[in-house]
């Protein structure tokens, strides 16, 4: 292993964790490999979040065909939305660094655009393949709750998207903290931050972790005890990270902001994303409650409507049938 730091947290003392931001490094065919520790806690992140979404999957009985091209769709959009949204806030840096764009394994991920571009993506695999959208929102926004929960981690080894100074008993403090601090001194003055590099700072990515991991327990069981209508899960989560990020994003010091102003780009956004998504959730809960009704399965026709095409579809080749027997006769 290498690039260790010490982490330190205001109620241990002088006690601290090692941590390195890289598993292993070594050649392979003449070229450096590292394997950084963000990069592999994002994907245990991943697959503890397919890994759930299959499960989810299979109770509704979903095709698993059909789940795939989802998955393999929406995860390449993801990632590339993640990174281009972080990339074009930046863009007065990565336009003179161009070679460090595709360089996600040192950071540089905003989630607002994963999460962007990956429903965008899912949007028209589940036109094409019908696929029900709300219901395939709600296994979703869960699922991402746990990839998020766990993925912050990756932050905690990289000691990035961290807070201002903090007197907290949780407060936090590194070697690469103060680094980070003393190089964007000047980016500090511009959007109103004042930062001390010999004091802790609060560690966002914990936060966000635990909201985010609670947030999936509440939702699980109201997925279990309460869910009314296709679609409730996804609004439920965007009232829960939506509030949650609004309140840790007005904390941290990396916040991307409106061009020329001191407005957070993801603060914003999320602030919106809990209005609204508050909005339609009592509205059509509301709705439910007047004309409640069974929640449609997975597929993208109910069983009525697969009854209808089908028959529909036995009329067509009859008509076909009895056309052409009269076609062979009149010949």
């Amino acid at each position: 292993m290498s690039d260790f730091t010490d982490v330190y947290f205001k109620a241990l003392g002088e006690r601290s964790f090692h941590v390195a931001s890289t598993i292993a490094s070594f050649e392979l065919f003449g070229h450096p490999i590292e394997i950084k520790w963000y990069g592999a806690i994002i994907a245990f992140g991943f697959l503890l979040a397919v890994l759930f979404g299959g499960r989810i999957a299979w109770k509704w009985k979903i095709s698993l065909d059909k789940m795939v091209d989802v998955l393999i769709y929406g995860t390449l959009a993801g990632i590339a939305g993640a990174r281009l949204y972080y990339v074009f806030s930046r863009w007065d840096y990565y336009s003179q660094n161009l070679a460090e764009i595709p360089q996600i394994w040192n950071g540089g991920l905003a989630i607002y655009g994963g999460l962007i571009a990956g429903l965008l993506a899912a949007f028209v695999v589940c036109k094409v393949r019908r696929l029900s959208i709300p219901n395939l929102l709600d296994m979703a926004t869960m699922s991402f709750l746990i990839g998020q929960g766990i993925g912050r981690w990756g932050n905690f080894t990289n000691q990035e998207a961290f807070g201002t100074n903090t007197d907290a008993p949780w407060g936090m403090w590194s070697e690469k903290v103060r680094e980070y601090i003393l190089t964007h001194r000047s980016f500090f003055a511009e959007n109103g931050i004042r930062m001390d590099p010999d004091q802790y700072v609060h560690p966002t990515f914990l936060y966000e972790s635990i909201s985010c991991l609670v947030g999936f327990a509440v939702l699980y069981i109201i997925l279990r005890k309460a869910r009314r209508f296709s679609g409730q899960m996804a609004l439920c989560y965007g009232v829960w990270y939506g509030t949650e990020r609004a309140i840790v994003e007005g904390l941290r010091t990396d916040s991307l902001y409106i061009a020329g102003t001191t407005l957070r780009i993801s603060q914003v956004i999320s602030i919106a994303l809990a209005v609204v998504c508050a909005i339609l959730l009592v509205a059509l809960w509301i709705r439910y409650s007047k004309h409640p009704k069974p929640i449609d399965g997975v597929d993208y026709f109910s069983e009525q409507e697969e009854k209808a095409r089908a028959k529909e579809l036995e009329a067509g080749e009859a008509w076909v049938e009895a056309w052409t027997q009269a076609n062979v006769a009149h010949s």
